[in-house]
């Protein structure tokens, strides 16, 4: 099947190198809460190592357990074979092909899904990797940067049970981040629906409600999105509630029903005052051309530890150019997959934001506490272009040790 993949652009020779081994590493934190809907509580990250002593690092944002049983799963015929197995012994500048092998040699249990989410971690490992081996950065390696800073956006942190510890949580969070410099956050709204907080209940008006307390608290000059984590079941019913947002200015609206109705997505683009954003659940350039041209979504939102890897966020990228769209990738992990989405923002000319949460914001004890990265909020509310080789993150071990479970 012939379709493009990327691997690294190089203005030299490459060291010859070989890939020797895969460490998988399920991290959990202790005091998680199955009942909380964040991602941040646990993490999958791989350790690609070579013959030359030269390893990358990548994670990927899906359950650890179920990641790590797709890269080490013994193949059993052609169709079914063995992430790991596909990775030993090749050559880690080919991140394009081995990605083509592993997509093909997965297909019946992958294509889309937790293969690839699990592929994803691999992937970004390579790019990791053959950053650190040129002493170059991974922007350098997509195609070089196309800007030298990029503004990121807070994720407003929720917290209680109650309609109004949820409120002034929201504002509280606002209000902080704003001091810290941000000139861009996405509140999360969601009191009712399959993912709602605390398993709250609240009428549509509560969340209008909290809306316009957040956006009072920040003022008009801050950019503001908003996530309802797929709040309506239907466009009909989530027209009725946000035709009266538009006086809230909302740079997108996130996620306003389920990401498979697509023809109610395209109903939604059509009618709602704001753009509509999908995206962080997707994987592959496959599930987002049906999302762009059935869904007409005016935001692609590809997650690099879901979507297949930096490169195959890369492709999404250029997809949503060509078709005049604009990218506001997903992050909601560890330092690690926040360094790789901002190296895929500095490539990407239609990219306006990334997710980044700085640890003065972040409640999750894991996602603060295995990996720094390079990235500072300047006093103009964006973060620089990273210079460090590969990904440019620090890894603290000892946090993952004593985070690992498995």
């Amino acid at each position: 099947m012939p379709f493009r993949t990327l691997s690294p652009v190089l203005s030299t020779v490459p060291p010859k190198l070989r890939v020797t081994g895969i460490d998988c590493h399920v991290l959990l934190a202790p005091d998680y809460d199955a009942r909380f809907t964040s991602s941040a509580q646990d993490s999958f990250v791989v350790v690609v190592h070579t013959d030359q002593g030269l390893s990358g690092i990548g994670e990927c944002d899906a359950n650890p357990w179920m990641a790590k049983a797709c890269i080490e799963a013994p193949g059993t015929h052609t169709m079914g074979l063995s992430i790991r197995d596909l990775l030993i012994g090749s050559d880690p500048f080919d991140i394009g092909g081995f990605w083509r092998r592993a997509y093909l040699g997965s297909a019946m249990n992958g294509r889309r899904g937790m293969v690839i989410h699990a592929l994803s971690a691999v992937e970004m490992a390579l790019w990791d990797l053959c950053g650190k081996a040129v002493g170059r950065p991974v922007h350098a390696l997509l195609g070089g940067a196309t800007r030298d800073r990029i503004t990121p956006y807070a994720s407003l942190q929720p917290a209680g049970r109650r309609f109004e510890d949820y409120r002034d949580a929201l504002v509280a969070s606002a209000e902080r981040a704003q001091a810290l410099g941000f000139r861009a956050m996405k509140t999360e709204i969601t009191m009712n629906g399959p993912y709602a907080h605390g398993g709250m209940r609240e009428s549509w008006d509560r969340h209008t409600e909290v809306l316009a307390a957040v956006r009072k608290a920040i003022g008009p000059e801050v950019t503001l999105m908003v996530d309802v984590q797929y709040l309506w079941e239907d466009a009909a019913t989530c027209l009725s509630v946000v035709r009266d947002w538009a006086e809230f200015d909302p740079w997108f609206l996130e996620t306003p029903i389920w990401s498979d109705n697509l023809d109610e997505i395209a109903r939604l683009v059509e009618e709602a005052p704001m753009p509509i954003a999908f995206g962080e659940w997707l994987s592959t350039r496959f599930e987002f051309a049906e999302l762009m041209d059935r869904g007409r979504v005016q935001v692609a939102q590809p997650d690099v530890g879901r979507v297949g890897g930096i490169g195959e966020a890369k492709i999404v990228c250029e997809m949503a150019a060509a078709r005049g769209r604009r990218i506001v990738p997903h992050c909601w992990k560890t330092g690690i997959s926040i360094s790789a989405t901002a190296h895929l923002a500095f490539v990407a000319d239609n990219c306006d934001f990334i997710e980044y949460l700085p640890p003065q914001l972040c409640h999750e004890r894991l996602r603060r506490d295995v990996a720094a990265e390079e990235l500072d909020l300047g006093p103009d509310g964006t973060i620089a272009l990273p210079v460090r080789p590969g990904l440019g993150f620090e890894i603290d071990w000892d946090a993952v040790k004593r985070y690992t479970v498995a």
